[in-house]
């Protein structure tokens, strides 16, 4: 099983919220995940990251990827190097 760390949609029409979820990668976007991890709000100024980064780093090292975009916000967060 190939386990991403993905970005969630959620909010509004035109109201973004995004929450960044550990899920299978044959999963749809906003379907079923196994874990939270925390949440990115790109409408406040400046946008609002919020991860736990002890699960971050756990399931990096257990072997779940990134994607580019989670790749980003875990750097700005400070997760990754």
């Amino acid at each position: 099983m190939a386990v991403k760390i993905r970005l969630k949609r959620m909010g509004a029409k035109k109201k973004p919220f995004y929450r960044v979820v550990v899920a299978d990668s044959r999963s749809p976007r906003d379907g079923k995940f196994i874990e939270e991890l925390g949440y990115f709000d790109p409408l406040q100024d400046p946008a609002v990251i919020k991860i736990n980064e002890e699960k971050a780093k756990g399931w990096i090292a257990n072997g779940a990827q990134p994607t580019e975009t989670v790749r980003a916000l875990l750097k700005k967060s400070g997760v990754l190097e």
